[in-house]
């Protein structure tokens, strides 16, 4: 083992209830050419010493490469928990796995209308090296999200895009001492809709629009927080906490276009997401892709896919967290 403790195998499944979570992983294991996604009941079993293990202190390791494997519809990689509300139905898709809104035509079909998150990290590593280090997703990691579902049948109605209503980032600039802690809010429109964009709000620290050294306003690397997401009807309450930082909050309504500083945004889509379906997620979702072109999702940082040369050479994003809690 490089990377890790030479200690006793620890099963993530011992440290956090993993009944109600499938996990993506940044490997193909049997050579298929798909990524590995494990779920209920065999998540509870899984180890992965490279990309998903446990430590002796009770963390939870979450590790992504710059580059390897990905999921169809990113240049990203991820060690990431993808919520299952109801693991009997094996298709995530199904309406039974997923949460809506109160606003949603037929929320009784669903799972739950709103649901919450809570989790308690840190950001151990984020990518060094970028050939586009002024893109914004350089240097940064998604720790925790609300994804809405890609839906073709929703398409007419204007839904089903498959858009991020929320993604709590950690970005830390090579050299700096401190990162930041930001989450943003995805305009709900199609993919080839010039409005359709990331809107970044301060927690501790920037947003990624600055290349500032963040001070003590910021997070250090292995510097523990938590957030809480609480989706109740329309409405995604957030809740950011940290030894020695200000608690920081914010609410949002999902089902219209008024923004978290409550001004109306034009540019979004007016009835928000409230035709939708959503599911959380939570681990490390690496946000420096080592694809290299136009775009600002394409900051083409370092990594060779071999994993002992990318780890020595700091191409990778770890967080590791203590707590993982559904309700």
């Amino acid at each position: 083992m490089t990377n890790i403790e030479k200690a006793a195998v620890i099963v993530p499944g011992s440290l956090v209830d993993l009944n109600n979570w499938k996990i993506t992983l940044p490997m193909d294991s049997n050579g298929d050419g798909k990524i590995d996604e494990v779920g209920p009941p065999h998540i509870s079993r899984l180890y992965e010493p490279r990309f998903f293990y446990g430590k002796n202190n009770g963390e939870l390791v979450f590790t992504a490469p710059n580059k390897a494997i990905t999921t169809a519809n990113s240049t990203n990689t991820r060690s990431e928990l993808r919520q299952m509300i109801d693991p009997s139905q094996k298709k995530t898709s199904s309406p039974k796995n997923n949460f809506v809104l109160a606003a949603h035509p037929k929320a009784q079909r669903y799972g739950s209308i709103g649901g919450r998150l809570s989790a308690t990290l840190s950001v151990n590593h984020v990518a060094t090296h970028a050939t586009h280090p002024n893109k914004k997703p350089a240097f940064s990691v998604v720790v925790g999200q609300i994804h809405a579902g890609k839906d073709k049948k929703l398409l007419s109605s204007g839904f089903g895009y498959g858009n991020e209503p929320l993604k709590i980032y950690y970005k830390k600039w090579p050299g700096h001492e401190y990162g930041s802690v930001f989450w943003t809010y995805e305009r709900n429109l199609e993919k080839n809709d010039p409005n359709r964009t990331d809107i970044a709000y301060p927690v501790w620290g920037n947003t990624w629009e600055s290349s500032e050294d963040p001070g003590e306003n910021g997070i250090k690397l292995d510097e523990a927080f938590g957030y809480t997401v609480n989706v109740v009807d329309n409405v995604m309450h957030l809740t950011f906490e940290s030894e020695n930082k200000p608690r920081v909050e914010y609410s949002i309504d999902l089902a219209n276009n008024i923004d978290a500083h409550g001004k109306v945004d034009e540019q979004d889509n007016p009835a928000g997401y409230s035709g939708d379906w959503f599911y959380f997620k939570a681990g490390a979702y690496n946000q420096c892709s080592t694809k290299d072109q136009e775009g600002m999702w394409y900051a083409g940082c370092a990594g060779s896919g071999i994993w002992d040369e990318d780890y020595a050479r700091g191409h990778y994003a770890r967080a590791s967290f203590t707590s993982i809690t559904l309700d």
